[in-house]
């Protein structure tokens, strides 16, 4: 697919006033003189071996930008999972202890618009109310102008740097410049994990064991916070798992508008400029976590399944 775009990658290598003796030479190197399924099979066969290839857009190995970019995503991502989990989860036990209520109405509410609201136009809307209207909150990147040339990238992740960096409120900046996307993010997932936590609890409520524990006198917030709530584990599980890797994917707009130097915005910028090494790289990386997550997904469902003599 990368080899439809019209941008001609050798062209952007040596530029619009190069020779065409040199116009040629990048074509070999980058093996565009070749047939599409030898140019995949040079390619894998070098992906077999960790290499990347060389971004067209910053002249460095591609495996280096992202071990460069990949933490900031990591970072957002993260941050906002556990934000989604906990309100998700929160709002679905909410939702079924007083079914029909507004909680509940609530809940699906969230889900509806969470799921249906563009990632990227919420992000917007979220700097033009709380960073240009109000003033709450600080706006695009990771640090301020005060902070940005003065700490250190070491980690990759920028709490841990700027703590590192011994700077006085750098940690507070770094931590109030997470908030926005985080928010945007979360509210992404939540939905989602909301809605699977009402759903799954609704169905345990009809169980046999619930009717007897009904019968024993138990309380409705007793019988979901004690019964029911831990045999949803495994998909619950699942769904923050898949969550997680949507997330890593939607912080791909989020940083763009964010302006967050992480893989998304680097993949948003190779894009727009036909590097196709980047966006191959970046892809695969992205791909490859959503893999990793739904395999230790899986292990920790078996084995809790396992345990519980399921």
């Amino acid at each position: 697919m990368t080899r439809l775009s019209p941008i001609d990658p050798a062209l952007q290598l040596v530029g619009d006033h190069a020779s065409q003796s040199s116009y040629q030479q990048a074509r070999v190197e980058l093996g565009l003189d070749q047939p599409l399924p030898v140019q995949l099979g040079i390619y894998l066969k070098r992906l077999l071996t960790g290499d990347l290839g060389v971004s067209l857009s910053t002249g460095q190995p591609v495996l280096s930008d992202i071990a460069r970019t990949f933490p900031a995503t990591v970072e957002l991502a993260t941050a906002a999972i556990v934000v989604a989990s906990l309100v998700g989860v929160g709002l679905g036990i909410l939702a079924v202890l007083k079914p029909g209520g507004a909680v509940d109405a609530i809940a699906r509410f969230v889900s509806l618009v969470g799921f249906s609201t563009p990632i990227f136009w919420l992000g917007l809307l979220a700097l033009l109310l709380f960073y240009a209207r109000l003033g709450w909150l600080p706006g695009p990147g990771r640090l301020d102008v005060a902070y940005a040339y003065t700490v250190e990238a070491v980690t990759g992740f920028g709490i841990i740097d700027a703590f590192l960096s011994g700077q006085d409120g750098a940690v507070a900046d770094a931590s109030a410049h997470l908030v926005l996307p985080v928010l945007v993010l979360a509210f992404y997932g939540l939905g989602g994990i909301a809605r699977l936590t009402r759903s799954a609890l609704l169905d345990e409520l009809g169980q046999d064991y619930v009717m007897v524990a009904r019968a024993k006198g138990a309380g409705r917030a007793r019988i979901v916070l004690v019964h029911a709530l831990p045999n949803i584990v495994g998909p619950l599980l699942t769904v923050l798992a898949l969550a997680y890797a949507h997330l890593l994917e939607g912080a791909v707009l989020t940083e763009t508008v964010f302006a967050w130097p992480g893989i998304g915005r680097y993949l948003t910028t190779g894009m727009f400029a036909g590097d196709a090494p980047a966006v191959l790289g970046a892809t695969i990386v992205v791909g490859t976590a959503f893999i990793f997550l739904n395999a230790m997904t899986d292990l920790a469902v078996g084995r809790l399944q396992k345990r519980r003599g399921r």
